[in-house]
């Protein structure tokens, strides 16, 4: 069994940290795949109001998840930052179930829940600072344990919740349980996180909000930020054309949609910890190119797909690559910027943003010039594109 839980788990803060981002990822995973049907169809918000509001919520995330980041480096402890936005969690989750009306909907979503979805990037931070001392292998083995608990939550919560609700009028239920899953990872933090002195870790010279700002979009850090941005929008491509693929040229149902996403979740808890063990045998960027390349060939195997036992066949390349694309660029993007935990962590938030609106363009441009399944070869070549500028930038140095 010691064997089977490397040693770098035993850490309280680690083993902590991970419960807490389980429970994150729980309230998105039974939230996430109904925002849409509560915020349209249920609360009478337009399709262009709620395009505006994802757009402007993602946007206000970002900023708000340098700004703490920032601050948490400069009180050099992470704990009272992830109180609060946990605190955020349940009062924008609550008030959403508990007062459903356009305008709360639209004030959680684009000024309350943003400040509770820096708690990822913060818990990434915390869990960063608590590794410190660690070789770099630790370090990918830890990131990826902690990535792959959000993976974990989204393996049966979203069926299980259409399952629950599926016979009430109202998915607003959802938020119920997503308020909850707040509260538990409040009390994780609040009550089992080891408190921290704050002298440890703090940031040797302050930098002022502007100056975190503009480190942040710095030549030298936003041009990796965007390579990696490029390949992790592959998965956002694959998120909003496989449901289209399946159900389209695949020929398959509704129910395909929502047993290949569980597949491929299980999968990815299963091929992070594969890759956690590689990145002690080969670089970050060696990885990088090894999961952007299987991804990259498995959109173009679905571009090809005909038939939904070619989809699942598909699970086992999917689940490889996606494996790599969510869990190595973490490290790499806190590496960047390694002197400040909590700013570097903030890069996941940046590249998270980044990546869904580079997705967003490359889905309208690659169904305004052909099919959702030629878009799956959009995907792959922006992949690619992403791929050969991180080679340009860091492949002679590595």
């Amino acid at each position: 069994m010691k064997r089977l839980i490397p040693d770098v788990f035993r850490n309280p803060v680690i083993r902590v940290s991970m419960l807490a981002i389980f429970t994150f990822g729980f309230a998105g995973a039974t939230t996430s795949p109904y925002q849409s049907v509560v915020g349209i169809r249920e609360l009478g918000l337009s399709n262009a109001l709620y395009s505006a509001l994802i757009f402007a919520a993602a946007t206000v995330n970002v900023v708000v998840s340098i700004l703490l980041g920032n601050l948490a480096d400069r009180l050099g402890e992470y704990r009272t930052m992830m109180l609060i936005a946990a605190i955020f969690g349940v009062a924008g989750y609550g008030a959403i179930y508990l007062i459903p009306t356009e305008q709360v909907f639209v004030l959680s979503a684009l000024l309350i829940l943003p400040v509770y979805s820096s708690l990822s990037s913060l818990l990434f931070a915390n869990v960063r600072a608590a590794t410190g001392d660690m070789n770099r292998s630790d370090v990918a083995t830890v990131n990826s344990g902690v990535r792959a608990m959000i993976s974990l939550s989204w393996v049966l919560v979203p069926g299980l919740t259409g399952i629950l609700l599926s016979g009430s009028p109202t998915m607003l239920p959802a938020y119920l349980f997503a308020c909850i899953s707040c509260v538990v990872c409040l009390a994780l933090i609040g009550l089992f996180l080891p408190r921290q002195s704050g002298t440890d870790h703090a940031a040797t010279h302050h930098l002022s909000y502007l100056a975190a700002l503009g480190q942040v979009v710095s030549p030298k850090i936003l041009s990796r930020v965007v390579a990696i941005a490029l390949i992790s929008s592959t998965l956002h491509v694959n998120g909003a054309i496989l449901p289209l693929v399946v159900t389209g040229a695949a020929h398959g149902t509704v129910a395909d949609v929502g047993v290949l996403v569980g597949i491929v979740a299980f999968l990815e808890v299963i091929f992070i910890i594969l890759w956690s063990r590689l990145l002690r045998v080969i670089s970050q960027l060696t990885a990088l190119a090894a999961g952007t390349i299987i991804y990259a060939v498995y959109l173009v195997l679905l571009a090809l797909a005909s038939a939904p036992w070619q989809v699942y066949a598909l699970t086992l390349i999917s689940g490889i690559g996606a494996a790599a694309l969510i869990s190595v660029p973490i490290t790499y993007l806190q590496d960047l910027i390694a002197e400040r935990p909590g700013l570097g962590s903030a890069l996941i938030s940046v590249n998270i943003f980044l990546s869904a609106g580079l997705s967003a363009l490359l889905f309208a441009a690659g169904t305004a010039l052909t099919t959702y399944s030629g878009t799956a070869f959009v995907g792959a070549i922006s992949g690619m594109a992403g791929l050969a500028l991180l080679l340009f930038l860091d492949g002679r140095r590595r």
